[in-house]
């Protein structure tokens, strides 16, 4: 099994910037692609970003210039750094990794969301 723990949430005014932290834990073997999702009260979960073992990112199209995704594979930690926020940035933000075990089994793994509001 393999724990994700985010931090970093929490209330930011509009402009503002935030850094969240997702360390995975527990029987680790392989993490392949680590990323972030939102979801916004009464709204679908979507994706913000994505990154691989070697570092190659994934962004909504509309985050593309205000959120930067990073690794560090030593730690098993993904960041999203979050740059010039907006009310509509307020979200659950969760974090997710594919894991793989020694005998090759694929498992998608979600921490339990960091909240993050966007407010004066």
């Amino acid at each position: 099994q393999v724990q994700l723990v985010e931090s970093g949430g929490g209330l930011v005014q509009p402009g503002g910037s935030l850094r969240l932290s997702c360390k995975a834990s527990g029987s680790i073997f392989s993490i392949n692609a680590m990323g972030w999702y939102r979801q916004a009260t009464g709204k679908q979960r979507e994706l913000v970003a994505l990154i691989d073992y070697v570092g190659n990112t994934n962004y909504a199209d509309s985050l593309k210039g205000r959120f930067s995704i990073s690794r560090d594979n030593a730690k098993n930690t993904v960041y999203l750094q979050m740059n010039s926020l907006k009310p509509e940035d307020t979200a659950i933000y969760y974090c997710q990794a594919d894991h793989s075990s020694i005998t090759g089994e694929w498992g998608s793994y979600w921490g339990q969301g960091t909240q993050v509001t966007v407010s004066s």
